[in-house]
Formats: C-alpha cells, structure tokens, sequence
C-alpha cells in the first residue's frame, strides 16, 4: 500500500493506524502548497481532491479521506482491535468520535491556517475549537483513550488535529485531560515512528 501525506497534517492519522496494524506500507509526501509530488507529478492526477490522505490499495484501488481510511486499515487486522466489530454499538461509538473530530474540530482549525482570514474571524474560530477541546477535555476523565483502556483510530486522528494548536496560537494547557492523553499517544511507538517518518521529531 502507498500512503500520500503532508507532513504534520491530517494524513497522520492514517499513518499512525497503519503503523499500529503493522502492515507494510510506502510514505508518498504529496505537499499541499504545490500540489505535486518530489518527482513532479501533478498529485491532482493521483487525487483530483488535491489533499490529503489517500491510500492507494494493493489492487490500485484508491480511498480518499481520513476517518475512513483508518477503518479500513483496522478493519484489515481484526485481531489488533484497533476499531470494534462492524454492527457493534461500539463501532458506531467510534464513527461518532470520527465524525465529531472531522467536523467539529479539524474543519474549525482550517480558517486559522488560511492567511487571507480576517483577524476576527480567527478568533472566533479559536474560540470555537477550543469549546469543542473542552467537550472532549471532559470526556476524557477518568479514562486513558477516547474509549477507554485501549488505543482505538479515533485516537490517531484526534492527536493529529489538537497537535494544531500550538501552530495557530490556541492555548490548551487548562485542558489537563486532553494534555495527558496527547502525551501519552506521544509516547506510543507507533506515533514515535510516524513522527520521525514525517520529519516532525528527531
């Protein structure tokens, strides 16, 4: 399989979960500035979206979009857990969290990146970020993971959207929950290695 990423963005996720499943893989940086690859392929060619993730398959076959390429990626290594049995109320648990850090969150975050966002514009969309992190800040007590005891792909990609923060002035350091679950998915081997992979930790 080939994974296209940018460093540091959404693709991360992904790239965490298919370092986690232990399956063989291939880092294809795409960047999101110049849209092309290192060899100078138009990456439109590849994903007409023009972003990333993508996975492309064994088979050729291409999926696009984060929250379902992690589900693919566990669902391809039942036994890791990493995403609950389909039909299962835990299941749907998951997709609610994918759902939920998708369109609350890593959607909130994209005005603070664009530079043609207006001042105040941008600071309403920190405050409404940061509403959102609260909300998941709460529903961490008392547990280690989103679902609990045990890492699951939701995990991945929340880590991967709040590492935004420091990069746009969001401070989240009142968030003690959500600062403990982010250093302890730090702390994960697979997340160690998608890091350094991606050039964001030495």
């Amino acid at each position: 399989m080939k994974l296209y990423y940018s460093p540091g963005a959404c693709s991360l996720s992904p790239h965490i979960v298919l370092r986690e499943a232990g399956l063989p893989f291939t880092l294809v940086m795409a960047s999101t500035k110049t849209h092309k690859l290192a060899d100078g392929t138009d990456y439109y060619s590849i994903n007409p979206k023009g972003y990333v993730p993508l996975l492309e398959l064994d088979d050729g076959q291409r999926l696009s979009e984060g929250p379902v390429i992690v589900q693919y990626v566990a669902d391809q290594v039942p036994g890791k857990k990493l995403a609950a049995a389909w039909g299962s109320m835990e299941r749907y648990r998951q997709m609610e969290w994918l759902t939920f850090i998708g369109t609350e969150i890593h959607k909130g975050f994209s005005p603070l990146f664009a530079p043609s966002t207006p001042e105040e514009t941008k600071a309403a969309s920190r405050a409404r970020v940061l509403s959102r992190l609260e909300w998941v800040n709460q529903q961490l007590e008392g547990k280690q993971y989103l679902m609990g005891d045990s890492f699951s792909v939701p995990d991945a990609y929340l880590f991967a959207v709040t590492n935004w923060a420091k990069f746009v002035n969001l401070d989240i350091s009142s968030l003690s929950h959500l600062g403990a679950f982010m250093a302890r998915m730090a702390a994960r081997p697979a997340v160690q290695e998608a890091l350094k992979a991606e050039g964001l930790l030495k």
